[in-house]
Order: structure tokens, then C-alpha cells, then sequence
């Protein structure tokens, strides 16, 4: 009778431990965050949002830090709530001239076609914007609905807070600091990720067709995706500034919408800012955050 009342009492022990464990996995995760990014010399914020259930953390997740390429995902929003519209056509032609396709900056389109093309549709182009990142079609873009006011505009319509886009890839060019001038907090990008998800910014088509876009992004293979399973699928945008003569980075970022092996989906954004740490340092945070969150995430849905 005594070894049976032992092991009852060893179960239940056991049990109220588990649940005492289990009573804040939030707070646990941010521990496990806060030990990876302790000690760097670096303005770090990280928010991660489950899209179909309620789990979310963020650190330092209502600070607004500079957005880099980051930006482009709220032009891409901007672009296709104007197809949403009917003021523009995914299928319609656009026309980039040689005068558009600046030297010194990110452009894959100018290295394929030097002297421009008027050939490409806007869905083609949209895909060098949002998978490959480039800047001279970003512009060509901006210019096309009316500029950056209209992307702020847009996403302000949306109900997105605690962001601001003043300034295109031209003019974060001309020097440091205007690489500040575009700035969100990572609880603000989440809120837009699953917004997004959730079809509440575009209709089904242009959602469809950004989240597969962001699915093919081809920049960033050492942030968010590095340490992930093969095969994951990560609809992403990323966002790096380069280090200045001092060698500071202005912003190392990416964010995005992951989908787990259970078929859930979470949205997570990472933004490092005014950072002295070496680039390798600087991604392996993020690639170690987010291999972090997702092995957490398919940890507490086991359970």
C-alpha cells in the first residue's frame, strides 16, 4: 500500500510540474531569445506570432528600427492594392528605361538587361522587387503609384501602427543617415504579416501572389531560413544596410511567414540595428532565432 501511495505521489509531482513548466511557454521562449542574444553589441528586436492560435512574444518589440529592403514588402502590399483597385494590372506592361537603372546599388534587373526593357509586366517585375530585392525597379515602382506617401498611405489605410515610410532606395543612398528614415517596429511588420495571411490587405489574388513571391525570395540563405529543415516554406523579406567606416550596420533584418510541419503557420520578424558585431555575427543571431522559435513552436504543439 505504501509503494502504491509512493508511486501516486510521484505522479502527481510530476504532473504539477509539467503544468507549472507549461503555465508560460511565452516566457520561456523569451528566455531562450535573451541567452542567444546576450551580450551583443547590438539594438536587437524580435516578435513572433502564431497565425492561427494565440502564442506570441516579442523583445524590444514596440522600438521602430530601420527598415532597409525590409520597406519593399510594404511597397509590394502598396503596388497590389492598386491592382486590387483596378488602377494597375499585373499583366499590364511597364516600361524600364536605361536613365532607370542607376550603377552602385542592388539591381539584378540591370545586370540582365543593361538597357532597359518595356517588355516585362508589373508581376514580373514585382518579383524582382520582393524575391530578388532590387532597388532600381523598387523606385520605378514608387514612381508609378505616386510615391513613397502612397505606400505610407496605403499601409496606414490597412490599420498597420508604429511604421514609417518616408524615403525610396535613391534617396537611403545619398547617405547614412537616410538609411533611418524608413523605420517599423517588429510587432507592427508580425501585425502586417498576419494580416496578410489572413487575407485583410489584399484580396485572394494578390495575397496568393506575394506570399508565393516571398516564397521564392532568393536573398537572406544565411538569416531566417539557415538552420530550418529543407524544404521549409518561409515567405520572406530581407533587409541588409552594409557596415559604414566605423563599422556600424545600420540594420540586418528579415521577416517572415513560416508554415510548421503540422501545417500551422507563425509569423516572425527580426530586426538588428546600430550593430558593432561582424555580419556572419549579425545573421547567425537571426538564423539562431529562428531555428529557436521553430524548434520551440513544434516542441509546445507536441505536447
Amino acid at each position: 500500500m505504501k509503494k502504491t501511495l509512493l508511486i501516486l505521489l510521484s505522479i502527481f509531482l510530476f504532473s504539477c510540474t509539467e503544468k507549472k513548466n507549461n503555465q508560460n511557454p511565452e516566457l520561456d521562449l523569451q528566455t531562450e531569445i535573451n541567452k542567444i542574444i546576450a551580450g551583443k553589441n547590438a539594438t536587437i528586436a524580435v516578435s513572433v506570432n502564431s497565425i492561427e492560435d494565440d502564442f506570441k512574444i516579442d523583445i524590444n518589440g514596440n522600438k521602430e528600427l530601420p527598415l532597409l529592403s525590409v520597406f519593399k514588402f510594404h511597397v509590394a502590399i502598396a503596388i497590389l492594392n492598386e491592382v486590387d483597385a483596378k488602377k494597375l494590372n499585373l499583366n499590364q506592361k511597364i516600361a524600364v528605361e536605361k536613365s532607370d537603372l542607376h550603377d552602385n546599388t542592388y539591381s539584378p534587373f540591370r545586370d540582365e538587361f543593361p538597357n532597359g526593357s518595356r517588355e516585362k509586366t508589373l508581376g514580373e517585375v514585382l518579383k524582382y522587387v520582393v524575391s530578388q530585392s532590387d532597388n532600381n525597379i523598387t523606385d520605378v515602382l514608387i514612381k508609378k503609384i505616386g510615391g513613397t506617401k502612397i505606400v505610407q498611405q496605403t499601409l496606414d489605410n490597412k490599420g498597420i501602427k508604429n511604421f514609417k515610410i518616408s524615403a525610396n532606395e535613391a534617396k537611403m543612398h545619398e547617405n547614412w543617415k537616410n538609411m533611418y528614415l524608413n523605420t517599423s517596429s517588429t510587432n507592427s511588420l508580425n501585425d502586417a504579416l498576419k494580416k496578410l495571411y489572413d487575407g485583410d490587405l489584399l484580396s485572394k489574388n494578390s495575397t496568393d501572389f506575394l506570399m508565393k513571391t516571398m516564397l521564392e525570395t532568393t536573398t537572406g540563405a544565411n538569416k531566417i531560413v539557415a538552420q530550418l529543415p529543407k524544404n521549409t516554406p518561409v515567405a520572406h523579406k530581407t533587409g541588409a544596410s552594409g557596415k559604414n567606416d566605423a563599422g556600424l550596420t545600420a540594420a540586418e533584418n528579415d521577416i517572415a511567414i513560416i508554415t510548421l510541419p503540422n501545417g500551422k503557420h507563425y509569423a516572425i520578424s527580426i530586426l538588428i540595428s546600430d550593430s558593432m558585431e561582424s555580419e556572419e555575427t549579425n545573421t547567425k543571431l537571426i538564423a539562431d532565432i529562428s531555428k529557436t522559435v521553430y524548434d520551440y513552436l513544434i516542441k509546445i504543439e507536441r505536447k
